[in-house]
């Protein structure tokens, strides 16, 4: 299992079209990839789920994963969290 924590620093957190690029991001992975803030987790892949958060500008979020891609899929979501999820 692979866990880092992201602060989601774009100006809608993860809403709308930002959540999009994440979650679409997360499916490329085989791993199974969660989502937790303020010690409630969901799934990575489930746009309900992610929305259901509230993840605002600022938030810090841990990114969790298990599976055979894991490390590689917390540095991929990681790093789109840094770049501000602009495509």
């Amino acid at each position: 299992m692979t866990v880092k924590a992201a602060v989601v620093n774009n100006q809608v957190g993860l809403y709308a079209r930002p959540v999009t690029f994440f979650i679409q991001k997360a499916n490329e992975f085989s791993s199974s990839i969660w989502v937790e803030k303020e010690q409630r987790r969901v799934n990575a892949k489930s746009l309900l789920g992610v929305l259901s958060l509230g993840v605002v500008q600022g938030t810090e979020i841990q990114i969790i994963a298990d599976g055979a891609d894991e490390g590689e899929a917390v540095d991929a979501l990681v790093e789109l969290l840094d770049s501000g999820l602009d495509r």
